[in-house]
C-alpha cells in the first residue's frame, strides 16, 4: 500500500505543478509533452484525477491522530 501512496501523491504533484503552470502562465506541461488531448495525455490528466479521489477516500479513512501530550 505504500507504493501505492507514493504513486498517488507523485500524481498529485505533476497535476499540481502542471496546474500552477497553467494558472500563473498559461502554460499546459502535459500537452507540451505529450500533445493536445492525445492517448497519452489523457491517460496523465485521468491518472491524476484517479490519484486525487483515491488520496480523498484515504484520507477519510485515515484514523484521527490525538494531540501529543508534553
Amino acid at each position: 500500500m505504500k507504493k501505492l501512496n507514493f504513486l498517488a501523491i507523485a500524481l498529485l504533484v505533476v497535476g499540481g505543478v502542471n496546474w500552477g503552470l497553467v494558472g500563473t502562465t498559461g502554460f499546459d506541461l502535459v500537452r507540451a509533452i505529450f500533445g493536445d488531448m492525445t492517448f497519452l495525455s489523457r491517460a496523465v490528466y485521468t491518472l491524476v484525477g484517479v490519484a486525487a479521489v483515491y488520496q480523498l477516500f484515504a484520507l477519510g479513512s485515515a484514523p484521527a491522530r490525538s494531540p501529543a501530550r508534553a
